[in-house]
């Protein structure tokens, strides 16, 4: 990858407009300029990941191997044992469960560097029911060495994601989650920093660590709570794997009570990844988990999926509220 940039300014503002997915085909543009060893390979979803144009433009370093996502992965891995920089995508439970093996043996276990982008995880397809939500893909992939797992919380944060791909040693699973015209929370100067935490908020009361476009509703939670005369520090862990456990267990002994909030399963994803941290922490934090309470609902639009399993902010700051008070 060449020394020029490929985030912009005009990119950080557009890119929440159009929300994950359609920014990733974007920045993919951008990155086409500055990589000539950039490789994408797609499982047939060019319009889902925003990629046509990419295909268009440039066919040649466009490789679409239809609905086969072990393949994908194998083909992904021979690639990168040429010297090529590839990132593959498809939705997140194809990425991950369905290629699962793949994974392991291509990318964690012979070290091949890919990396992953996981479209549309969390509750976001929930029209299409639990084949295309992915409430499992965290506690998947951070049970594999050799893989960076990373939830951003906006757009600019997965541009800065793509980046650190190029730095690290290891594969990278990218999770993206959220709709369309998701909120900006960083921008062009966002120092992004794989495997350490940023502090949105400084607080006394409560500690509340999110993930992903869960961030968002982590803000809003401690500005509801706030009117309760609670303060809440928000931190944000964009990397469930390296996590930065120095500041969880630094947090386990400043505050009594630690919330984790989640757009996965409780099981094995940000909630149980800070709870591990926690039992070396020699602190008394309680903490409370928010997410998906192991069990598959039925199918609804996003927003209802959401209010479903409470993970709203008014339902999270009365559960809370509840809690301290």
């Amino acid at each position: 990858m060449s020394n020029k940039k490929f985030i912009t300014s005009s990119g950080i503002k557009l890119w929440p407009k159009l929300g994950m997915r359609a920014s990733f085909g974007l920045m993919a543009l951008e990155l086409a300029k500055v990589d000539d060893q950039l490789l994408i390979v797609t499982g047939d979803v060019s319009t889902s990941a925003g990629l046509d144009r990419f295909r268009k433009k440039y066919p040649e370093k466009y490789i679409d191997v239809g609905i086969a996502e072990q393949n994908l992965l194998g083909i992904a891995a021979g690639l990168a044992s040429e010297g090529h920089n590839v990132i593959t995508t498809t939705f997140a439970p194809f990425q991950t469960a369905r290629c699962l093996e793949q994974i392991k043996v291509n990318l964690g276990y012979m070290n091949q560097k890919v990396c992953m982008i996981g479209l549309a995880s969390g509750l976001v397809l929930g029209t299409l029911g639990y084949t295309h939500c992915c409430i499992e893909d965290l506690g998947i992939l951070r049970s594999i060495p050799n893989i960076d797992v990373i939830s951003p919380a906006d757009t600019t944060e997965l541009a800065k994601a793509l980046e650190a791909f190029y730095l690290s040693k290891n594969s990278m699973y990218i999770r993206l989650t959220g709709g369309s015209n998701i909120p900006l929370i960083f921008n062009e100067d966002y120092n992004f920093s794989l495997g350490k935490s940023s502090t949105l908020k400084e607080g006394k009361d409560i500690a509340i660590l999110s993930t992903g476009t869960m961030l968002s509703v982590a803000m809003e939670t401690a500005n509801l709570i706030k009117k309760s005369n609670l303060s809440a520090e928000v931190i944000n862990i964009h990397t469930i794997k390296p996590i930065d456990a120095n500041k969880i267990i630094e947090c386990g002994k400043k505050f009594n009570y630690i919330a984790t909030i989640e757009e996965h399963n409780i099981i094995g994803g940000l909630g149980s990844a800070v709870a591990e941290c926690l039992t070396s922490s020699g602190g008394t934090a309680k903490q409370l988990f928010y997410g998906i309470n192991d069990k598959y609902s039925d199918g609804g639009e996003y927003k209802y999926l959401l209010k479903k399993f409470k993970l709203t902010a008014e339902d999270i700051s009365k559960s809370i509220n509840d809690t301290i008070k």
